[in-house]
């Protein structure tokens, strides 16, 4: 018999994934619909509570106005991963990404189920309690740290309003996704992550959608409660098959504005609101011939020891701790069949 406190059931777990797998095709893209814009500002709370949940429930997928973050700020964190990036490979290579730790940098590493190859980018996470070794000298990069860690604090603090407004709808105290995230513990698990997707020229040989396989983020969903994305304008690429559409195979395209922050519910957050928010898929094409592209992303990952459950107990309740390790496993391998059904 399965005991709830010490029975992570990883068979669960891995419904997640199967549910990628069936995603590796190219699909048609649809721009019919819209991504709900929401104004973080909104001085009704109930008035927000009831739109967040709305946009949660039936896209999975919404855009923040009001979030309280500057150009500026924004500015300043895509200048120090820009800064970083240019750094040639064998430095990058001293601070690598460190098997299940979410911390350090990997390039062509991660490959997803749907695709079976690796995406075509490289990225650099923080991970605060698992940081040691792993930052580039101060006098290589001053103030590098500083900066991110700044953003990455503002980042957790928005997303931590977003989902006390789920934990309200939820019938969850106000504060329960802080403490379940709560930054002051050792096992503290939310990640800021730098990304950057290659520039594709002609000549490289290099196949797009429509050539069946590279994609610069294959499609999948997000481990986490939820995530906070950071374009910049000009720099797409980025298609979502939101809600009870996932399953269609209509990608829409998000269109990048540096004033609002991307935002999508995971796949730790579907299963605490036992599946009546939904992770939802995404992806970032390839171009036949494009620039790169920068992205920020701050995931919303609960501390390891926090036990995910759902009010109806839908799901076997599982470790974020043992399911962050899990889907981590699934992605910087390649599974067993990976990529297989299309």
């Amino acid at each position: 018999m399965a005991h709830p406190e010490t029975d992570p059931a990883p068979h669960d777990a891995l419904a997640e994934v199967r549910r990628e797998r069936r995603m590796g095709g190219l699909g048609i893209e649809s721009r019919a619909r819209a991504i709900p814009v929401i104004d973080m500002g909104t001085a009704d709370q109930g008035a927000l509570d009831d739109a967040l949940w709305q946009a949660a429930a039936e896209c999975g997928f919404l855009q923040l106005t009001g979030h309280g973050f500057s150009l500026d700020e924004m500015d300043a964190a895509f200048a120090a991963a820009e800064r970083f990036f240019a750094l040639p490979d064998a430095v990058k290579a001293r601070h690598p990404l460190r098997p299940n730790t979410n911390a350090g940098w990997e390039s062509k590493s991660q490959v997803r189920p749907s695709t079976g190859t690796p995406d075509q980018k490289e990225s650099y996470q923080i991970t605060r309690p698992r940081m040691q070794g792993l930052w580039p000298s101060p006098a290589r990069l001053p103030g590098f740290a500083d900066t991110l860690l700044g953003f990455e604090r503002k980042a957790w603090r928005l997303a931590m309003r977003v989902l006390a407004s789920f934990a309200r709808k939820l019938g969850f105290a106000d504060d329960f996704f802080a403490k379940a995230h709560d930054c002051g513990k050792d096992d503290y698990q939310c990640t800021l992550r730098l990304l950057h997707y290659f520039p594709v020229a002609e000549s490289s040989g290099l196949a797009g959608p429509d050539g069946g396989k590279l994609w610069r983020a294959g499609a999948h969903t997000d481990f986490d409660c939820l995530t906070l994305l950071f374009q910049r304008d000009g720099e797409g690429g980025l298609q979502v098959c939101p809600g009870k559409e996932a399953d269609s195979g209509a990608w829409t395209p998000v269109t990048p504005r540096a004033d609002l922050i991307t935002c999508n519910i995971g796949d730790m957050l579907m299963r605490w609101s036992d599946d009546a928010l939904r992770s939802t898929l995404h992806r970032v094409y390839l171009p036949r011939n494009g620039g790169g592209r920068l992205s920020i992303a701050f995931f919303a990952q609960a501390n390891g020891s926090q036990w995910i459950r759902g009010p109806k107990g839908k799901h076997a309740p599982i470790t974020a701790q043992d399911y962050l390790r899990q889907r981590i496993a699934a992605n910087f391998s390649v599974p067993p069949g990976a990529g297989s059904e299309r």
